[in-house]
């Protein structure tokens, strides 16, 4: 079983010094073999995907770029810690291991996005 497959709402983030890094506040499942988000479509609306990363985007101040990836590999949404902290994402291959109801972020990975 993935990592992805063991995420819950709510479990613990911590980098892997042990620092918390917040708490699982969404995520979203991808296919990590797609090359390209193309020909995807959404299943709310029956549109293509583009106006789906394009929102993703600007909702979560993230760029296209980075959106587009972490919708096609799928992500975890964390809330940060403190009052003015925001959101976190991380993506699906920036993910290490699930131990009971904490989530371990792989060497290395920036959790400032």
């Amino acid at each position: 079983m993935s990592v992805m497959e063991q995420v819950r709402e709510g479990m613990h983030v911590v980098a892997p010094d042990g620092k918390k890094l917040g708490k699982v506040e969404d995520l979203k499942m991808g296919d990590p073999e797609a090359v390209t988000s193309d020909g995807q479509v959404d299943p709310k609306t029956g549109g293509l995907v583009g106006t789906v990363i394009n929102e993703f985007a600007e909702a979560s101040k993230l760029s296209h770029h980075t959106a587009e990836r972490l919708l096609r590999i799928g992500y975890v949404k964390v809330d940060k810690p403190g009052l003015f902290a925001g959101h976190a994402y991380l993506a699906s291959d920036e993910l290490d291991r699930v131990e009971g109801d904490t989530l371990w972020v792989k060497e290395g990975v920036h959790t400032d996005r």
